[in-house]
C-alpha cells in the first residue's frame, strides 16, 4: 500500500536573479514556488509516496499560480486553505567561491501568518495518513499558525501518526529564546527530529563540543552526543543531524548522523560542486522519511537521504527532481557523473 504523507507550512514565491548576478543588479527575476514543507514533499512523490501540503495562500492569481506550481510535480493541495491578502516572497541570490549566498525575507502579513486556530480540518486531513512532518519554520510565522499545528500535533499523536520535524532555525523570523520557548512545547508529540550543526545548540541550547559550524568544522562524535541528548531529553525515536563542511560557497563536504538512542549511524561524506544549496536540508528529510516508511534498516534509509540531498544541491531551485533510481544509483557508488545514454 502506498505511503502518504502530510506537511504543515509555509508557501513562498522565490524570486531569484538568473545565474550569479546580485540582488542589486537584477532586472528581472525567475520566479518559482517554495516552502521547506512543500519541498520535502516533491521528494516523497519523486519515491513513489503520496504528498499532502497544508497551508494557506490568497485567493487571487499570485496564490493559483502557487497551487498549479505545485501540482504540476505531484503534490496534493486539496488541504490548502485560500484567504488573506499576500503571498510570502523569498529572495534568494546564489553565492559563488567566496561570495556568500542571500536570502530576503518578505513574510510579514500572510495568509498563514493569519491561520487561526480551527481553521483546519485535521481530523480530515490525518484520517489514513501516515506521517506528519513539519519545520521551524511554520511555527515561526505566528500565535495563529502555532496553535493550529499544536492541534494538529495532538490529533496526530491520537491517531498513531508519526511525527518529524525540521527545526530550520532561521534567526531573520525569530529570535532564539522565542524559537526555544516554542519548539519545546512542541516536542513532545514529535518522533524523528531532524537539524543541521547549528539547530540543536541555536534553538535548544545543545552544543557540539570542539566544532565551529560558522568555520565548517563538523565532527561527527561531537554530534553524536547532541544526538542522544536530544534523544534523552525529549523522548525523540530517532534525531538525525546533517553536518557541512564549508570549504566554499561553491564546493561543501556534505554527510549527516542518525541517532536511535542506542547506536549512532554515520553516512559517507561527499564533497558537493554547489548549484543550488537552498532545500539541501528538505531533500534530505524528504529522503529520510523515505527510506523509514518503506521499511529500510536505519543505516540504509540514512544513506538514501544524505545522497538524495547531495544530488539535489547540484539542481537548480527549492525542489529535489532525482528519481529515486538516481538516488540509489549513488548510494551504490556510481558518483562519476558520466553521461546517461
Amino acid at each position: 500500500m502506498k505511503k502518504s504523507v502530510v506537511l504543515y507550512g509555509d508557501l513562498l514565491e522565490r524570486l531569484s536573479p538568473p545565474g550569479l548576478e546580485k540582488l542589486v543588479q537584477a532586472n528581472r527575476y525567475e520566479v518559482r514556488f517554495t516552502g521547506g514543507e512543500a519541498n520535502v514533499g516533491v521528494s516523497c512523490v519523486n519515491y513513489g509516496m503520496d504528498a499532502y501540503v497544508v497551508g494557506r495562500v490568497p485567493k487571487h492569481e499570485i496564490g493559483q499560480a502557487c497551487i498549479n506550481y505545485l501540482r504540476q510535480y505531484g503534490l496534493d493541495t486539496t488541504y490548502v486553505a485560500r484567504g488573506g491578502e499576500r503571498l510570502a516572497i523569498l529572495y534568494t541570490e546564489t553565492g559563488h567561491s567566496q561570495r556568500p549566498s542571500k536570502v530576503i525575507y518578505d513574510r510579514n502579513h500572510t495568509s498563514f501568518s493569519g491561520i487561526v486556530p480551527g481553521m483546519l480540518d485535521w481530523d480530515e486531513i490525518l484520517e489514513g495518513k501516515d506521517w506528519l512532518h513539519f519545520t521551524g519554520t511554520a511555527p515561526a510565522m505566528g500565535e495563529g499558525p502555532r496553535e493550529e499545528l499544536l492541534r494538529g500535533l495532538k490529533i496526530a499523536k491520537r491517531m498513531g501518526i508519526s511525527v518529524s520535524v525540521d527545526y530550520n532555525y532561521r534567526r531573520k523570523l525569530w529570535d532564539r529564546e522565542s524559537a526555544r520557548k516554542t519548539m519545546e512545547t512542541l516536542m513532545e508529540y514529535v518522533d524523528v527530529g531532524i537539524g543541521n550543526e547549528e539547530d540543536c545548540e541555536a534553538v535548544f541550547g545543545i552544543k557540539a563540543e570542539g566544532t565551529d559550524f560558522e568555520k565548517g568544522n563538523v565532527d561527527e562524535k561531537s554530534y553524536s552526543i547532541v544526538a542522544g541528548k536530544m534523544i534523552e531529553k525529549y523522548g525523540l525515536k530517532m534525531q538525525a543531524i546533517t553536518l557541512r563542511e564549508s570549504i566554499s560557497a561553491s564546493r561543501n563536504g556534505w554527510s549527516a548522523i542518525l541517532h536511535d538512542g542506542r547506536k549512532c549511524y554515520t553516512s559517507r561524506n561527499y564533497l558537493v560542486d554547489l548549484v543550488d544549496r537552498i532545500g539541501g536540508g528538505d531533500s534530505f528529510a524528504g529522503g529520510l522519511i523515505y527510506g523509514l516508511c518503506s521499511g529500510m534498516e536505519k543505516q540504509s534509509a540514512l544513506d538514501f537521504a544524505v545522497a538524495a540531498s547531495c544530488i539535489k544541491q547540484t539542481i537548480p531551485g527549492d525542489f529535489n527532481l532525482a528519481s529515486k533510481e538516481d538516488v540509489l544509483a549513488l548510494v551504490n557508488g556510481d558518483a562519476s557523473g558520466r553521461v546517461q545514454r
